[in-house]
């Protein structure tokens, strides 16, 4: 006859029914504070300024007639 039980067993049969739902919640909180983290992420716009395009605004609007004489 065997009088001892498996550590599963002691384990199951000692579980706290409050513990469980308490702990279901904070992991539910935990979920949905990290999806609204990373969807805060993604509606961030992202500003990257484009490689040699650091000129004046309007090439045209900046040259002058003084700036380039009639070839003769």
């Amino acid at each position: 006859m065997k009088n001892y039980e498996s550590t599963y067993a002691l384990l199951v049969r000692s579980e706290e029914k409050n513990r469980s739902v308490l702990e279901t919640v904070v992991c539910a909180l935990l979920i949905l504070s990290i999806v609204f983290s990373i969807w805060q992420f993604v509606q961030q716009p992202v500003r990257i300024p484009a490689a040699g395009l650091q000129g004046p605004p309007c090439v045209a609007c900046t040259t002058t007639v003084a700036d380039h004489p009639a070839r003769s």
